[in-house]
């Protein structure tokens, strides 16, 4: 049991009010919610993963074609012959102070892959071993009720339903979404190592349907990753800092229930 030690009153400001689970002798409940193996590799996949784009992005400024003002050459949104933008523009490269930079990217790209290969591996080696895998992958033998739950979670996010989603380690929403940049980063995997060794490795590369076909699935499951980390943030930001804490501590603190079993729980 966590206890706030008692201060006397003179030791209080006279002009605050001290919230109940904070006051005097209150009580708090510390809830294990990660491993020191999950935390572990999710920290070390932070700056891997950034490394990783930010060196793609410096190769993928190789394929714009300066006779048309640097536009890309291979990757727009658009329809037919309708384009609406292009990824990315040379405005954007030089905003960023990463034009010119193609060998510093191969250079930091086939050095930390291996890195993130590895820390890959390791956590879904470890979510498999230890069974955590079962509170992660959303449940295939009810996967409609799943993907009803998941929609719960996503319209109350966006205000539009007022009954708060089921209090788990992770919600519906979430299963779904750590579980797929788990198989977005076996496609990066994959189509990653078509593009490097598309000779030596050709039988990968026609598994993932050629060259081109590779390099388009790897660009846009990068695009992908990106949107997940912006979603993810935003998350956490809302969440609050008691969430964040617990995937630093790995336990989330929590007003105690008066029921005599204060204290550290699973």
């Amino acid at each position: 049991m966590a206890t706030i030690p008692h201060l006397p009153e003179s030791a209080l400001p006279a002009d605050r009010t001290v919230p109940l689970h904070v006051a005097p002798g209150a009580t708090i409940d510390l809830h294990k919610k990660h491993s020191l193996a999950v935390r572990w590799m999710h920290w070390i996949n932070f700056p891997l993963l950034f490394t990783m784009i930010y060196s793609g992005l410096l190769i993928y400024w190789a394929d714009s074609i300066p006779s048309s003002g640097h536009l890309s050459a291979v990757y727009r949104v658009g329809f037919g012959h309708w384009t609406l933008f292009r990824l990315f523009p040379q405005s954007w490269y030089a905003a960023v102070g990463m034009q010119y930079k193609v060998p510093n990217g191969l250079a930091y790209h086939f050095f930390f892959m291996w890195l993130f290969a590895l820390n890959g591996l390791a956590y879904v080696t470890y979510l498999a071993i230890s069974g955590e895998w079962r509170t992660l992958v959303p449940p295939l033998d009810d996967l409609g009720q799943a993907l009803r739950d998941a929609w719960g979670v996503v319209l109350f996010d966006l205000h539009l339903r007022k009954e708060e989603p089921r209090r788990r380690k992770y919600n519906a929403a979430q299963k779904f979404a750590y579980t797929g940049t788990i198989l977005m980063g076996g496609v990066m995997l994959v189509t990653g190592f078509a593009i490097y060794k598309p000779t030596s490795a050709h039988w990968l590369t026609s598994l993932c349907g050629g060259y081109e076909m590779a390099r388009w699935l790897h660009f846009w499951t990068t695009m992908g990753f990106l949107a997940f980390f912006v979603l993810h943030v935003w998350q956490v930001v809302m969440a609050g800092w008691n969430n964040f804490r617990s995937m630093v501590t790995g336990v989330e603190v929590q007003p105690a229930e008066r029921t005599g079993t204060e204290g550290l729980h699973d």
